[in-house]
């Protein structure tokens, strides 16, 4: 039995490790059309690789996943974060827990992991076509076609892990053979703000504010970052994801309200400064910060509700300390644009889940034919879930299951 698996990604390798292990007799080939391997394993996590995420409950884990939540539900019973923890440790790589949950190789190198990869996939005699564009994929009755350049190999089953494509267009190959594609469009990106003063705080963080797309029903809670351009962080790319449909439908123009106390509204927040006697208190407003925000961005909340940093809250006024309570519980920014990770880019689209038999990955269009990892309409927040599902979509794809 011949095998071709194309794309030499974390999917594509882990369904090629997967293909051998479980079809040992069979060869294997992994075809990559650039000369570099395992790229994004490598540069993800600023060099460390994000694994995976200490989710070991597979309901939970799913929610993570704006798209392919009962989709990957399923498949996470094959394959989840503890088969993917002890698939690693059993190559020699012990994996770490950060404090927000992610997971990353002890030796805080992103080599380990793709080391792994690769040694394991020459063990078991994975055969590695570099520099190896498939043009067309045809089917004959007992075979499938690959043109390679300008040769021809022939293939008893074809698992796709190509990746993600920015447009419809990279993914027509696929409609070509039948299969539905939805439109991908950018997810895990940050917001542009241009026209908003907040950029001068580049590098303030706060541990966690709610943030909330007007007009939209998209909100999450999460550390948040200002960046030179606007902002970033764990609450803005989350809400990327989520809202990557419709952000792209809003061309990407859009206001975003943050509560900066987070889960505390107007009326909680009157009764905080009530029972801390603030409308008592004789020190200056700047210098008496209640709320533990980082100081560069309360004087800039104070100045943004026309309060003077010399003044005390003792004298302030019924007016200033609604304008105050109003900034601190319902900001205003407005986003013009987006940022994306050029190296790390995710999409949402690709082949419809609909297509795709869950328990085998096989096509419902194509017998024969594997799906997995970011090719299929299946993306996850930031935080090593994307990862995951390349691991648990690739082991999966890789035992070729009939349906």
């Amino acid at each position: 039995m011949k095998i071709a698996v194309i794309g030499g990604g974390a999917a594509g390798f882990f369904a090629a490790i997967s293909a051998k292990t479980h079809h040992p007799d069979a060869e294997v080939h992994l075809i990559e059309k650039s000369s570099k391997l395992l790229s994004k394993v490598l540069i993800s996590g600023g060099g460390r690789c994000n694994v995976t995420h200490a989710c070991f409950n597979n309901t939970q884990l799913s929610k993570y996943y704006p798209r392919g939540e009962r989709f990957l539900k399923k498949a996470f019973e094959q394959f989840n974060v503890e088969d993917t923890v002890n698939w690693y440790k059993a190559q020699g790589v012990d994996l770490k827990i950060e404090d927000d949950g992610r997971m990353f190789p002890i030796s805080n190198d992103s080599r380990s992991i793709a080391n792994a990869l690769l040694d394991q996939a020459k063990i078991l005699g994975v055969i590695i076509l570099l520099n190896s564009h498939v043009k067309h994929i045809s089917k004959s009755t007992d075979a499938f076609h690959l043109n390679i350049g300008d040769e021809k190999f022939n293939y008893d089953n074809v698992i796709i892990a190509s990746g993600g494509s920015p447009k419809k267009s990279g993914l027509s190959w696929l409609e070509e053979l039948g299969h539905d594609v939805v439109s991908p469009v950018p997810s895990l990106f940050t917001f542009n703000m241009p026209k908003e003063s907040i950029t001068h705080l580049m590098g303030v963080s706060v541990p966690k504010a709610k943030l909330r797309i007007r007009n939209t029903k998209l909100e999450t809670s999460a550390p948040l970052l200002i960046t030179h351009w606007g902002m970033s962080g764990p609450a803005v790319l989350k809400l990327s994801a989520f809202g990557a449909i419709d952000l792209a439908a809003l061309d990407y123009t859009f206001s975003v309200q943050v509560n900066w106390l987070d889960t505390m509204n107007e009326s909680n927040l009157r009764i905080e400064v009530d029972n801390q006697g603030l409308d008592k208190e004789q020190k200056k407003i700047a210098n008496r910060n209640p709320f533990a925000l980082p100081s560069r961005l309360w004087e800039f909340l104070l100045r943004k509700s026309q309060i003077s940093l010399d003044k005390r809250w003792i004298d302030l006024s019924k007016k200033e300390l609604n304008r105050l309570v109003n900034t601190l519980t319902n900001d205003d920014y407005k986003v013009d644009g987006k940022t994306t990770f050029k190296e790390e880019f995710v999409t949402a689209g690709g082949v419809d889940l609909n297509n795709i038999e869950v328990t085998s990955m096989q096509s419902k269009k194509l017998p024969g034919v594997y799906f997995c990892g970011e090719v299929m309409d299946i993306d996850g927040v930031t935080g090593g879930f994307n990862f995951q599902a390349a691991w648990t979509t690739g082991w999966i794809a890789g035992k070729l299951k009939s349906i």
